[in-house]
C-alpha cells in the first residue's frame, strides 16, 4: 500500500473511533445512589431481592444499565442521612434516590426538623448538580391527624422547592398488607420489594434518561 493509501486508511480509522466514542459513553452504566434506611438497605430480604436490586433489573431490561451505589443504613433518620451526605456525594453518582423519613415518622420527629434535614440534603445534591428522585413517605396514624398532615406535606414541599422529581409514597400499595410485608408489617418482603420497584420504574427511568 502506498503512503496515500495508508493516510486514507488512518483517517477512516480515526473517524470510526471518533464516532464510536459517544456510543461507548452512553453505554456506561448509570451510577445510581440510594441514600436510605432499612428499606433501601434491603432489610430481611436477599440482596438480589431488595428494591434497589429489583429496580436496577427493571432499568436494565428497559435498556438502561445501572450500577447501584447503596448508601442505606437500617434505622437511619433524615438527620443520619444528612450526617452522611458528604460521603455519599463523594461516590460521584449520576443521580440519587432519597429514601429517608420513615424512621422520623415512626419516632414522631417534629416535621419541621424532617423538612430542614431534607432541605439540607437536597441543597447538597443541587450544589453538586446531581439529579434526585425523592421517595415520599407518609406518617402512621398513631401520632394524630395534625401530625400526619404536617408530615405528609413535607415531601411535596421540598421537592417543589428544589424542582426535583417526587415519587409520592414509597409504600404505595404495600403498607400494612401482609402479602407484601414481613411479619413486622414495616419492612417489605421480596414480593413487596418487587412491587415497589415496578411502581417506581417510570419515575426512575425519567431520572436516568436525564443524563
Amino acid at each position: 500500500m502506498n503512503r496515500g493509501g495508508v493516510a486514507v486508511t488512518l483517517i477512516k480509522w480515526s473517524l470510526l473511533v471518533a464516532l464510536a466514542m459517544p456510543v461507548a459513553a452512553r453505554a456506561a452504566p448509570f451510577r445510581l445512589l440510594v441514600l436510605g434506611d432499612s428499606i433501601g438497605a434491603g432489610y430481611g430480604v436477599a440482596p438480589d431481592q431488595s428494591f434497589p436490586a429489583r429496580l436496577a433489573a427493571g432499568l436494565a431490561a428497559a435498556g438502561h444499565p445501572v450500577t447501584i451505589l447503596n448508601a442505606s443504613v437500617s434505622g437511619d433518620t433524615t438527620a443520619n442521612g444528612l450526617a452522611r451526605i458528604g460521603d455519599a456525594i463523594a461516590r460521584h453518582p449520576d443521580g440519587a434516590l432519597i429514601e429517608l423519613g420513615a424512621n422520623d415518622a415512626l419516632r414522631g420527629v417534629d416535621p419541621r426538623i424532617t423538612e430542614a434535614n431534607l432541605d439540607a440534603i437536597l441543597a447538597r445534591f443541587d450544589a453538586a448538580n446531581i439529579p434526585v428522585l425523592i421517595l415520599g413517605m407518609r406518617a402512621p396514624g398513631n401520632w394524630g391527624r395534625d401530625y400526619q398532615s404536617r408530615f405528609d406535606a413535607v415531601f411535596p414541599r421540598v421537592a417543589k422547592a428544589y424542582n426535583v422529581a417526587l415519587y409520592p409514597f414509597l409504600l404505595d400499595g404495600i403498607a400494612l398488607d401482609p402479602k407484601f410485608n414481613q411479619p413486622d408489617l414495616l419492612h417489605p418482603n421480596a414480593a413487596g420489594a418487587a412491587l415497589m420497584a415496578t411502581k417506581m420504574l417510570p419515575y426512575a427511568l425519567r431520572l436516568v434518561e436525564r443524563r
